[in-house]
């Protein structure tokens, strides 16, 4: 039995709010009191992540010009900075566990996805 169950159109249910929640929750956090690039780069990579759901080939994008396994690739890049982030560029405190929570979320989502986004096979 598989535990790949993160689907194409599971994941594209999550892009969005994710988008959103990468841009508005740095501010409601506070983030930034260690670097302020803690705040910022949250808010570009939501900005950006909301660009790729649009233009990215599943059944919520808008555009559907990127395939679906660039977009699993460009995830899994965010999720690995996130996690890095912390130490390069020495976020602490609430910014540091923000970024390692976030990235560590991202590549387990990666890493429980289809290979190739189709419905999960169960046995």
């Amino acid at each position: 039995m598989s535990i790949r169950f993160v689907t194409r159109e599971i994941h594209a249910y999550l892009d969005y709010p994710v988008a959103f929640a990468l841009i508005v929750l740095p501010f409601v956090l506070g983030l930034g009191e260690s670097n302020p690039a803690a705040l910022y780069l949250s808010v570009a990579t939501g900005i950006a992540a909301f660009a790729l759901t649009v233009l990215t080939d599943h059944h919520l994008g808008i555009i559907r010009v990127l395939p679906y396994r660039l977009h699993q690739a460009v995830d899994l890049i965010v999720g690995l900075t996130f996690l890095a982030a912390p130490f390069a560029l020495g976020f602490a405190g609430i910014d540091a566990a923000y970024y390692w929570l976030n990235g560590a979320a991202v590549v387990t989502v990666i890493s429980l996805s289809t290979p190739d986004g189709t419905t999960a096979k169960l046995g």
